[in-house]
This record gives C-alpha cells, sequence and structure tokens, in this order.
C-alpha cells in the first residue's frame, strides 16, 4: 500500500474534524507546546499551507501530528509602504533584504516557538539539505524558516542570529518558499504516526546511504515486461539480495558521489 493510500494512525490524540482547514490550525492562538512545529518567516504567508495541507502532511497537520505557523515580514518592514529590502551597499544589480527588519520579524517568531528550535535561513549557498539533516530536525521541536527573496538577506543578520544556512540544490529559486515547504515536507513525513507503515521510512532512498531498488506492482506483465522473477520467488531471502544489489546498481550508475561514500562506510567498517 502507498502512503498517499495509508491513514496515519493518531496514537491517542483526538482527530480533528475532516472539515477543519490546515489554515486554521496556523493561527498564533493555536499553537501547541510540544508538538513538532515548522514556523516559516516569509513575505508571502498566504503560500502556506499550500501542498503540506493536502495528502499525508495536511492529515497530519489536521490531527495536531505537527503543527505550522507563519511570521509575515511585511509586517515589521519600514515606513508607510512597509519596506523590506534595500539596495546592495556597494553597488550591484538587486535588492537585499533589510537586518533590521528581518530582525524585528525573528524577535517576534522566537517570542512564538521553542528556542531550542533551529534558526535556517534557505540560501543555494548553504549546507546541501539530506535524509539526515531531516532526521535529525524531526527529532527537535521543529525549526523556524527564514524564506529568501531578491538578492538574499543581509549577512549581519545571518551572524548575529547564528542562522545556519541551508541549500536544497545546485539551482535558484525565486524565493524560499518552495524550498522550505519541500523541508518542512521531508521531516513532518518522519515524525510518529504520519506514515503508517514506519518500514517506508526505512526503506527507501538515502536511508542507508544508497538510492531506493525500483518498484512493482500488478499486472504481472505490462507490455511485454514481465515483474522480475525475484519478487514473484516468495524467496524472501533471495528478494531481499535483488532489492539490494538494484539498490546499488543504481546508486554506482547514477550518484557516485554517494557510491564513493558508501564504500568508504563499508570498507569502515
Amino acid at each position: 500500500m502507498s502512503e498517499e493510500e495509508s491513514p496515519p494512525r493518531s496514537h491517542g490524540r483526538k482527530r480533528i474534524a475532516a472539515s477543519l482547514r490546515p489554515r486554521e490550525l496556523m493561527e498564533p492562538g493555536a499553537m501547541l507546546n510540544g508538538i513538532w512545529t515548522a514556523q516559516v518567516v516569509t513575505l508571502m504567508p498566504e503560500a502556506f499551507p499550500g501542498v503540506l495541507g493536502l495528502s499525508l502532511t495536511g492529515r497530519a497537520l489536521k490531527d495536531r501530528l505537527w503543527q505550522l505557523d507563519t511570521v509575515a515580514l511585511r509586517d515589521f518592514g519600514e515606513g508607510r509602504h512597509r519596506n523590506v529590502d534595500d539596495t546592495p551597499a556597494g553597488g550591484g544589480a538587486g535588492m537585499v533584504l533589510r537586518a533590521d527588519v528581518m530582525g524585528r520579524a525573528l524577535d517576534e517568531a522566537r517570542a512564538r516557538m521553542d528556542r531550542a528550535a533551529p534558526l535556517i535561513y534557505l540560501s543555494p549557498r548553504g549546507r546541501p539539505f539530506d535524509q539526515e539533516m531531516a532526521r535529525r530536525l524531526a527529532a527537535g521541536p521543529g525549526a523556524t524558516l527564514i524564506c529568501g527573496r531578491f538578492e538574499g538577506l543581509d549577512q549581519r543578520l545571518i551572524d548575529a542570529y547564528d542562522v545556519a544556512e541551508v541549500s536544497m540544490g545546485d539551482f535558484v529559486l525565486t524565493g524560499g518558499e518552495i524550498a522550505a515547504q519541500a523541508l518542512i515536507d521531508a521531516c513532518v513525513r518522519l515524525l510518529p504516526g504520519v506514515l503508517s507503515n514506519a518500514a517506508s521510512a526505512e526503506e527507501e532512498s538515502f536511508s542507508d546511504g544508497l538510492l531506493e531498488h525500483p518498484h512493482y506492482t500488478r499486472p504481472a506483465e505490462w507490455r511485454g515486461r514481465p515483474i522480475p522473477e525475484a519478487l514473484l520467488s516468495g524467496n524472501h531471502a533471495r528478494i531481499a539480495a535483488w532489492r539490494r544489489d538494484e539498490a546499488e546498481r543504481l546508486t554506482r550508475a547514477r550518484r557516485p558521489d554517494l557510491w564513493a561514500a558508501h564504500l568508504a562506510r563499508r570498507d569502515g567498517e
């Protein structure tokens, strides 16, 4: 059964009526202590929950397995027009998010959030996000995510608040909102009760440093392409060996960086 077909277990928590919209759980008054919290500082709070309000993450949000809070950066802007950016010092193209404006927004955000939760700025120059980072974040109280816009964020703010910079890949987006939703999704699905089958998270790509093996289901043959015989053998040891071989083959061919790291770990062990 797929993740989409498997309803999350509530682990004894009171289920919220299906008619309750995820956005209603994002108001500050609805913030609950002890629940994993994704807090997002953004110029576009209306972008949330977005896809996070659907499917497994949306059901888990309604069941209060996690909660989502947005901080509207524009509310802390300067002057009548609530400006949040200014021209780069030293000249150059684009605009830069102001440290004083973002500082006021973060002060408000931290007042509403567990102080142990890390501050993360979604930035293409940050440390690459990976499954291990998702596991660490999921094991904590949550995170406050800063969505960049324009040319970026004043470095003084990053230094003063000890903000960690995290990248979702070697590409540039128009803002951090899509990146923030991707990071949140990767963490939420690891929370207890979100996936009905815990083995799903243990067997997927990157869980052991390898890409995931191919998957098949009925019909047994489709357009002249049969399911590999090993998967139909009923021999669990043979099936496990086939899946491991396929995972190694795919990783070696598609991700030589992961394969090299896998070999290094294996040699070390």
